[in-house]
């Protein structure tokens, strides 16, 4: 046999421990200053396609870079190229907050390094996790019978998308042990203003037909709508397994009726899941939970703590009526993953909870968020963005170059310029006095807003719900819409 060298067969240098004691000081100097100046820096990043990878070198080096060089790349090739969702001017899409104690929290989590395959490859990840979940149950006044203590369950997935997917998963399966007929025969519906991630779950889960069902004038979904589309399928032969009501869409922030729809899931046995990713953290304020009447009665929902709760991505809270129906679709038992508690039933393995095998200590920020803050500190952000969008939707109403064009039941609050009289010309012409005030807010660097469509007509979406947002950057969004109105 040749002899080895040493040298080709060493260990890779790691950092000393006082060299990542140093280092990591520096970055979480930079991190702080990073919030610190965040304010004068462009929400919107203004690069170009391209202009990042232009700052790249062409291949990877061959020798190790010291520290320093990656950390003074920080500022000279990721920050140009950032859109600042940390941004108090940051009222685009929904928030996506995070806070100090939940990046500490994922630094301790990276640290550790842990795969949670199952309970025993790191018991506190699964078990802080399910823990987590039952506050959250409490906190949130959610059905009791959803806590990992009694018939269901919750799980932390990567994002309500993931969540929505394995609840199609799960409600094939259900189907499948009453009907003989394909996955290509079953039925998924769901709102016509529901997000996109209903049709590709259903997509992605093998269902052969999505149906958008008609909403009302509050752009909610129709029972009877919902009602008469069932009918129809059956009496084609097809096999209706699914539906998603949501409380508060992506578009409008619309409220489905949760009882209603339960009621005709149960008729019919489809699986209901209900996705609240946004509005599920107000939750957390009683007076918010009357728009989720009838949750006790559904199969599935998902709420992500990443949104609105100050949990930084990804976070996203998913709970099971009975866990049972969720692992019989989801477990496969490969010999390597068999250990004796496992076997017992006395451990959760949530890797028969997802789809992914591996995952990581989400909990954990989630933990430290809420012991940093309270109830009571995330209460009282909720009510004060809420205060803060109402106080904009005022504003919107007395000004009779806009009208508001949807309830606003939470933080978000969509609007477009007023038509002049109902022509289509009009209506053309607030459409495009409507894309030009989304467009100077946008290029102004000091906000964010999304542009969007609603029944074939321009709006604007602002939603109001990042941590750092107060009332002086509200009335700052005020005075460049005000003034970029024709």
């Amino acid at each position: 046999m040749d002899e080895i060298d040493p040298e080709v067969t060493s260990p890779p240098l790691h950092m000393t421990p006082d060299e990542f004691r140093r280092h990591g000081r520096e970055i979480i100097d930079w991190i702080a200053d990073y919030w610190e100046r965040i304010e004068s820096l462009p929400v919107a990043s203004t690069t170009q396609p391209g202009d990042i990878r232009a700052l790249l070198p062409a291949a990877a080096p061959e020798e190790p870079e010291p520290f320093e060089n990656l950390l003074a790349d920080l500022d000279r090739v990721i920050v140009p190229g950032v859109t600042h969702w940390q941004h108090p001017g940051w009222f685009a899409y929904f928030p996506a907050n995070n806070s100090p104690p939940s990046v500490l929290a994922d630094a301790v989590s990276s640290g550790l390094g842990l795969i949670g395959l199952l309970w025993a490859a790191s018991p506190a990840l699964t078990e802080v996790e399910s823990h987590m979940l039952d506050w959250l149950v409490d906190l949130l006044d959610l059905p009791d019978h959803w806590k990992t203590t009694a018939g269901g369950g919750g799980v932390l997935q990567g994002s309500a998308s993931d969540a929505t997917h394995v609840a199609l998963v799960a409600a094939r399966h259900r189907a499948a042990e009453r009907s003989t007929q394909p996955a290509t025969q079953m039925v998924a519906y769901t709102s016509a203003q529901a997000h996109s991630s209903v049709e590709k779950g259903a997509n992605v889960a093998g269902f052969g037909v999505v149906r958008l069902i008609e909403t009302d004038e509050s752009h909610a979904m129709r029972p009877d709508a919902l009602a008469s589309a069932v009918q129809a399928d059956l009496g084609a032969g097809l096999v209706p397994a699914f539906v998603g009501s949501t409380v508060g869409t992506t578009g409008t922030t619309a409220v489905d009726p949760v009882r209603a729809t339960a009621e005709i899931a149960i008729e019919h046995q489809l699986w209901h899941h209900v996705d609240a990713a946004y509005a599920g953290t107000a939750m957390i304020c009683p007076e918010f939970r009357h728009h989720q009447d009838g949750i006790e009665l559904v199969d599935s929902y998902v709420f992500n703590p990443h949104k609105w709760m100050m949990v930084n991505f990804d976070c996203s809270a998913f709970y099971v009526a009975e866990k049972a129906a969720l692992t019989d679709a989801l477990s496969i038992d490969p010999p390597y993953l068999r250990n004796t508690q496992s076997d017992a039933g006395n451990v959760i393995d949530y890797r028969n909870w997802q789809v992914p095998l591996g995952r990581r200590f989400r909990a954990l920020k989630l933990w430290w968020v809420l012991r940093s803050y309270g109830a009571s500190g995330i209460r009282q952000m909720v009510r004060h963005h809420v205060a803060m969008a109402q106080e904009l939707a005022q504003r919107l109403s007395e000004d009779s170059r806009f009208e508001i064009v949807a309830p606003h039941p939470f933080s978000l609050v969509c609007f477009r310029c007023r038509a002049a009289d109902a022509s289509p010309a009009a209506h053309d012409a607030a459409d495009s006095a409507t894309d030009a005030i989304a467009a100077a807010v946008n290029d102004s660097g000091l906000a964010y807003l999304t542009p969007s469509k609603l029944d074939g007509r321009s709006i604007i979406r602002v939603a109001v719900g990042q941590s750092r947002t107060d009332r002086s950057r509200m009335d700052m969004l005020w005075k460049l819409i005000s003034e970029a109105a024709v």
